[in-house]
């Protein structure tokens, strides 16, 4: 059992912020994240896209901002659960929380703040007819372990940032990479696609363009998968692992079974201290709902600020004293 003061839902730029305002009220923090790295759709789809309305950045690259917020949370020691998708929240005798993921990984929190964005990014699942059988079996739509491709055969579906660089980086694990992209163009950046022309040039890599995984075979698990042509010729190819790199689509997910307030995909909260009609629960960011709601990251690190305060004096049971970082410094645990 993780044990921590506050459990935040979501470790895009918001919940990477709550590190930091949490911490100047010596609270500590963990966070949950479907995604395999902290950054929330800044790192997993637009990560070298400009940002503007960042106060004190005239620009900074959507990466750069997430690795300054990680560097601003790091003295506060924030702890993270990634690759997974809290599934079931119980309210426990003390009035605290017990939080459990889709893969068993239970957390104890006094408070939870969700931070989730957009909701949950589930992966874009191609179409295939006997694709939920190897799920975990060969099948994967995010990379966490690139180490578990060693020496392996694998198939890589798509055409975007994510496959790409996927592919440039796998192509030095595998024992055999083929790349299958369903037409000629690729969505990523020019400079990876010539190196992905390149890798398939010197014969690292297999390319297949417009070509679609059309079905996958094996017993208990994914030993070969059919390659489609446009024109309606297949193959088969010996495969351990095919991913299926598509991108990922916001939803609600688990959220919308916890017993909160919820109008058009977003949760409403109270504008005093974002807190919802849960007690302990509060939601921050582009996830929540109140009359002038703006969706920009500036407005989700105001909400942070005040929900902090919130949360240490249902904690406390008193109103912390608001310090100035320009008076006190950042005094870490």
């Amino acid at each position: 059992m993780i044990e921590t003061d506050i459990c935040i839902i979501g470790a895009g730029p918001v919940g990477l912020f709550t590190v930091f305002e949490a911490g100047l009220l010596k609270l500590r923090c963990h966070l949950v994240d479907y995604l395999p790295q902290p950054g929330g759709q800044l790192s997993e789809i637009y990560p070298k896209k400009p940002i503007y309305d960042i106060p004190g950045f005239p620009t900074v690259d959507a990466q750069e901002l997430v690795d300054n917020l990680m560097e601003q949370a790091r003295p506060f020691k924030p702890t993270f659960t990634l690759g997974e998708r809290v599934e079931i929240i119980n309210r426990l005798e003390d009035e605290s929380f017990e939080l459990i993921t889709h893969l068993g990984t239970q957390i104890h929190a006094k408070i939870i703040c969700i931070a989730g964005g957009l909701g949950v990014f589930e992966p874009r699942k191609p179409a295939i007819d006997n694709l939920d059988k190897y799920e975990k079996k060969g099948v994967e739509y995010m990379v966490l372990d690139p180490e578990k491709f060693r020496d392996k055969k694998i198939v890589i579906a798509g055409g975007g940032d994510s496959a790409l660089d996927w592919t440039m980086f796998l192509a030095n694990v595998a024992s055999e990479l083929t790349m299958v992209h369903r037409g000629e163009m690729f969505r990523g950046a020019p400079d990876s696609v010539e190196k992905i022309k390149k890798l398939a040039e010197e014969g690292k890599i297999k390319l297949k363009l417009n070509s679609n995984v059309t079905h996958l075979h094996g017993d208990e698990i994914l030993e070969k998968v059919t390659i489609t042509h446009n024109d309606g010729t297949p193959h088969e190819i010996d495969s351990d692992h095919y991913l299926a790199l598509f991108g990922l689509s916001p939803k609600l997910g688990p959220i919308a079974n916890w017993g909160l307030n919820i109008e058009k995909n977003a949760i409403n909260v109270n504008t005093r201290d974002y807190s919802t009609n849960v007690k302990g629960i509060y939601a921050i960011g582009d996830i929540n709902n109140y009359e002038g709601k703006l969706k920009l990251i500036l407005c989700g690190f105001h909400e942070a600020a005040i929900m902090c305060h919130s949360a240490a004096e249902a904690i406390s049971g008193k109103k912390p004293t608001l310090k100035y970082t320009t008076v006190n410094g950042v005094n870490a645990f």
